[in-house]
């Protein structure tokens, strides 16, 4: 192939590195003016009293009764209001808007709100509400236990995690004749669009919402844009001007979406051999104040609690519950860092146990094809399991280094762990999504609404296109996502991107290639006028799913991964210090290898930053922490040698054989560096793995 495979420049590099790109607050309107979200200081209970206590003019102030439609953030469940009315569920909970011309002025408007404070709750396993439970059922699970030679039960822990995208959010919402156009930074354009809908009751030609570049997202620009979205365009309308919100790095980190706390608790089953009898888990997260994602990070938090692995009787319990703290939502990774950190540190406690090697506990009980996952789904030929173990166990000398290691305080730990590809069970069913491909005269425009937030989307989609019409890579444009001039392709997210919208681009261009015949673009426009090729999702017919019992195939695929973390421990004080990271992915066929593998690496960091240092610390429900100076991430002062490989084991239905890839390193580093740091000698259960948790572990041995 010329194309495909090949380490092209990126669409938008050069504007991003030359920084001609616009970002949102790059943007500007003929008379707009600057909008602010006034929120709850409280966790839990009722606004008493609201008094305006500076002076209005110039001021546009906005709350709940002055919303046209419905008072919701519509989305999974209309549970969400825009504004409070009365009750508060979180602190940071929205309660005002103001607009001004003059930012200093706006900052120091401060409405005095007082509240009816009642009793918050924090405790999941206290709390009176459960967005939704979910029970995976295979086999029997008390014939499994009885066939054990040997039962391990554990719990482990996992925190928030905050997106912490160089780019805070921001929109800009501009009033055009009774409707509403809406710039802004966000994965899912369609979304908002929704949002706006419901919120301000206008018909669907009256709303425009178009992704300005988006500066990182990872989740967190999902379904959180709705909410900044709404209120911008509430002030809009009310102050007939354009009204830009950007919220600075305090105010994104306390109010925005975070990854989900978990507690998951193992009761496992295995042979003196380490073969896996029986699987007993039981996963909850914590959801906030509200549904927003929850139920369907949940789902694949569940889906993935067995691991890549096969046993034949499973019993997965899944709750989301409600807390008084701000709402949980989407982060890369989507529930699967959580449930599989758990059990891959559970089959190293095992092997401990038995006195069984933890590599060869993985490849007794791996995924082959063949086998089934939790859910029953039967694994093809592109399952990799043991492809991946086998190359991150060469590549990184395990046995030499276990071996050197012993007795000292270096450490070297291992995780093998997988990710569905695109929306879990029926979900791109229900998604329906659509990608159309426009002929123009040098060559082809591409119309989805699938983002690029630096992942490097409109590179691959291009590369797809341009190969399979057999045009050069600079005859392919990409439209911006834009509600007015593209379909609804579903969201960015779920690693579907270049394997759903994809291969829906790869069926338009083979179809807009067969009309050409030989005829070049520009000829053919000529002669008999414009042509647009649209495709929508359709199931591959051996796919099949029951929403109700959780059974079938949850995902058209997975990409598979083996991390092998080398760690010191400071014996004085406790830090833990990784060294190496070797990581062996497989992604089906790499689009564009350089930007595979920089996901793979970006990945792989952020996933360090989960495991030792990434610490939200929640004070009578709100963020303490939230700023640059408390809030640790990994800098390259943290970042190990990363020694990754890629491997290619295509999938039939996805672009010339390509899998989602951008998830799956999240869900493998913490559990490979806890590993590491349990082969020094200290059993830990709990991530960030911060030196006092160290200090205050039991030993191993």
């Amino acid at each position: 192939m010329k194309i495909v495979g090949k380490n092209l420049l990126r669409k938008e590099g050069i504007e991003k590195v030359t920084g001609k790109a616009r970002y949102i607050d790059d943007y500007s309107f003929p008379g707009m003016i600057y909008g602010r979200t006034i929120r709850s200081t409280i966790p839990c209970g009722e606004v008493a009293k609201i008094e305006i206590n500076f002076n209005t003019d110039g001021f546009t102030i906005v709350d709940y009764q002055d919303i046209p439609g419905k008072n919701v953030i519509s989305f999974i469940e209309d549970d969400q209001p825009c504004l409070a009315e009365q009750k508060i569920r979180h602190a940071e909970e929205p309660i005002l808007l103001l607009a001004h011309p003059n930012r200093d002025k706006l900052l120091q408007a401060e409405p005095r709100i007082s509240y009816k404070a009642e009793t918050p709750i924090y405790d999941i396993e206290k709390s009176p509400k459960i967005f939704k439970t979910i029970l995976i059922e295979k086999g029997d699970l008390q014939t499994g236990f009885s066939q054990a030679d040997f039962i391990l039960e554990g719990e482990y822990k996992t925190g928030y995690q905050e997106h912490l995208y160089i780019e805070t959010n921001g929109v800009i919402a501009v009033p055009e004749k009774g409707g509403i156009i809406l710039y802004g930074s966000m994965q899912c354009p369609y979304y908002v669009h929704k949002a706006l809908k419901v919120l301000l009751n206008l018909p669907d030609e009256k709303v425009r919402v178009i992704q300005t570049e988006t500066g990182g997202a990872f989740g967190g620009k999902e379904e959180y844009p709705s909410m900044i979205s709404c209120h911008a365009a509430l002030l809009a309308v009310k102050s007939g001007k354009p009204v830009k919100i950007i919220y600075d790095r305090m105010e994104d980190m306390a109010a925005t979406t975070k990854r989900h706390p978990a507690i998951i608790r193992h009761k496992t089953g295995v042979k003196k051999n380490g073969k896996l009898t029986a699987m007993e888990i039981d996963f909850l997260l914590d959801g906030g104040a509200y549904t927003t994602l929850s139920p369907v990070v949940l789902s694949r938090g569940a889906i993935h609690a067995a691991g890549a692995y096969f046993c034949e009787n499973i019993r997965i319990s899944a709750k989301a519950f409600m807390t008084n703290t701000p709402p949980n939502g989407a982060f890369r990774g989507f529930g699967a860092p959580q449930s599989q950190f758990a059990l891959e540190v559970q089959l190293d406690r095992i092997a401990e146990q038995l006195q069984v090697d933890p590599v060869k506990i993985r490849e007794e009980n791996a995924l082959i094809p063949g086998l089934s996952t939790a859910t029953g789904q039967i694994m093809g030929k592109d399952c990799s399991a043991l492809k991946v173990l086998k190359e991150g166990i060469k590549k990184s000398e395990y046995y030499k280094k276990a071996r050197e290691y012993k007795g000292t305080n270096k450490g070297i730990g291992i995780s093998l762990f997988f990710h569905g590809a695109g929306f879990t069970g029926s979900g791109e069913v229900y998604l329906a999504s659509k990608a159309a491909l426009e002929l123009t005269k040098k060559g082809v425009r591409i119309l989805v609404s699938s983002t690029e937030m630096g992942q490097g989307a409109r590179t691959i989609l291009a590369q797809i296109v341009a190969e399979t019409m057999g045009l050069t890579y600079d005859q392919v444009d990409v439209e911006a996502a834009d509600t007015a001039r593209v379909p609804d392709s579903g969201p960015t997210v779920a690693s579907r991107t270049c394997m759903i919208i994809g291969k829906l681009l790869q069926k338009c261009a083979e179809e807009m290639k067969e009309k050409l015949g030989k005829h070049p673009p520009k000829e053919y426009l000529k002669k008999f006028g414009p042509l647009v090729i649209t495709k929508q999702y359709e199931k591959p017919p051996e796919i099949e799913w029951d929403d109700n019992h959780y059974q079938g195939s949850a995902y058209g695929t997975y990409g598979y991964a083996c991390d092998i973390a080398e760690v010191e421990v400071d014996p004085i004080t406790y830090e833990v210090k990784v060294n190496r990271i070797t990581t062996a992915a497989e992604g089906g066929k790499l689009i564009h290898p350089v930007l595979a593998k920089g996901q793979i690496e970006g990945g792989t960091i952020q996933g360090l930053g989960y495991a030792l240092f990434e610490q939200v610390v929640m004070k009578e429900g709100r963020m303490a922490n939230c700023q640059l100076t408390n809030y640790i991430i990994p800098t390259t002062c943290d970042t190990p040698i990363l020694d990754t490989t890629l491997l290619e084991n295509p999938y039939q239905h996805g672009p010339f054989g390509a899998k989602g890839l951008a998830e799956l390193p999240l869900d493998g580093v913490a559990p490979a560096v806890v590993n590491a740091v349990r082969n020094i000698g200290y059993d830990l259960r709990e991530i960030p793995a911060a030196p006092e948790k160290l200090l205050n572990s039991l030993p191993c041995h």
